[in-house]
């Protein structure tokens, strides 16, 4: 399996020359599954360009969405093969008692927000809630699950062969409490997480800003690395940038989150902070964490 990030960045687009090392675009990480077919994690402003990167294919393109905060479908209207005839768009998405998932994702592709309707796009798309579900894709297993973010919001795991990506960009595990504290059934997607190969995770902010953030549904530094460390996670991708935090902040922060994954028992070269267009390779766990 391999992974590609089209956007790192949370809560709106930060586009500049302080942002352009790890990236200013939303939320969108791309999946090559390994029969070589497609899955796309969320729909922020990196899509656009993975659309345009997307070669023309029979097969359908299945999107993941684990909310509909605008940081995650805001790409869903400049993604280039909704207007090709010959596409068969699927998207998944969180089930609401307040509407259907084609509903709510129709209120942004809508008037005034956008010059089409959905029954309008030339492709073929159809929308399918995922909560609580497990289904097959080609040869993975998807399974999505309800984690701590506000509105309706899901995580996903992604095992194909031996190999598991599981991916929680919006989360705050233990809404407050500190994860080293909390019994694993306690923590908010532990279950999801747990033997991940790679875990790409919600880091908005360092430990200081945190206080001033709680009950926001997004993770401190801390809380990211015991998370990461709790569940056994190979690899850990920290996710969902700060519009505020430039490229020189993000590269502040690497020593010290490397130093404390180190001491958490971790090899600091199995955590990174995620950098747009950065493309990795997910292999099985060679040995158990510790080992």
């Amino acid at each position: 399996m391999r992974i590609k990030i089209w956007g790192a960045r949370g809560s709106v687009p930060a586009p500049g020359p302080e942002t352009m090392h790890y990236g200013g675009n939303t939320s969108c990480v791309e999946v090559t599954l390994s029969d070589g077919s497609t899955l796309i994690l969320d729909a922020g402003t990196g899509i656009r360009n993975l659309g345009l990167a997307l070669p023309r294919v029979e097969r359908p393109i299945h999107i993941l969405l684990t909310h509909l905060h605008l940081d995650h479908i805001q790409g869903l209207m400049f993604f280039a093969p909704l207007f090709r005839p010959e596409s068969e768009i699927i998207v998944w998405g969180p089930a609401s008692p307040e509407a259907s998932l084609r509903e709510r994702v129709g209120r942004y592709i809508s008037a005034p927000l956008a010059p089409v309707e959905v029954r309008e796009l030339p492709s073929h798309v159809s929308f399918k809630e995922a909560e609580p579900l497990e289904w097959d894709l080609g040869p993975a297993r998807i399974r999505a699950q309800s984690v701590n973010h506000r509105g309706p919001t899901l995580g996903y795991r992604i095992d194909d062969g031996d190999t598991t990506l599981c991916y929680i960009p919006d989360h705050e595990p233990g809404l407050g409490a500190p994860l080293s504290q909390l019994e694993d059934d306690w923590i908010s997607g532990f279950g999801l997480a747990r033997g991940a190969s790679t875990l790409i995770h919600d880091c908005q902010y360092t430990d200081a800003e945190y206080p001033n953030h709680l009950g926001w549904g997004h993770s401190p530094i801390a809380d990211a690395l015991e998370f990461g460390q709790r569940v056994e996670a190979e690899k850990l991708v920290l996710f969902h940038h700060d519009p505020l935090h430039s490229d020189d902040f993000l590269d502040g922060l690497c020593g010290d989150i490397h130093a404390r994954w180190q001491e958490l028992g971790r090899d600091p070269g199995q955590v990174e902070l995620a950098t747009e267009r950065r493309e990795l390779e997910i292999s099985p766990q060679a040995a158990p964490v510790g080992a």
